[in-house]
């Protein structure tokens, strides 16, 4: 089974109805600057990459473990988490969404929005959750 295969095969709940428990837990911690951008024919890694901004490492820390917790409560287990322990920047892997929760300097510096946006034509293709 190829990764994008097994990916998938672990979530039975529908793209949408965890695109909205992501948006509810992103609004529910007040994250800042939420951006969600679809990443569909540019990738096979995700389908939606969401990109939220902390005031702190702590907000940083806590918006991941509510969108962890959200996700989880709609039946979907993390397929993987990475930088909790710094909290400068914290991915969430869900499978066929992805959430980066950053502070404001270092979301600045990786500029995520515009590398995946590069190219879109005319319409923006990233837009407020």
């Amino acid at each position: 089974m190829s990764s994008s295969a097994s990916r998938k095969a672990k979530s039975t709940v529908s793209n949408e109805h965890l695109r909205q428990r992501v948006v509810a837990a992103l609004e529910d911690l007040k994250a800042k600057d939420v951006r969600e951008i679809d990443v569909r024919g540019k990738t096979s890694i995700a389908d939606i990459l969401f990109i939220a901004s902390g005031t702190s490492a702590r907000h940083v820390k806590s918006i991941a473990d509510e969108v962890i917790k959200f996700a989880k409560e709609a039946g979907v287990m993390p397929l993987g988490v990475e930088g909790q322990t710094e909290a400068e920047w914290v991915l969430v892997d869900l499978g066929d969404i992805i959430v980066h929760v950053m502070m404001p300097r270092i979301r600045e510096f990786y500029g995520l929005e515009r590398l995946w946006t590069v190219g879109d034509d005319g319409y923006e293709a990233s837009h407020h959750a």
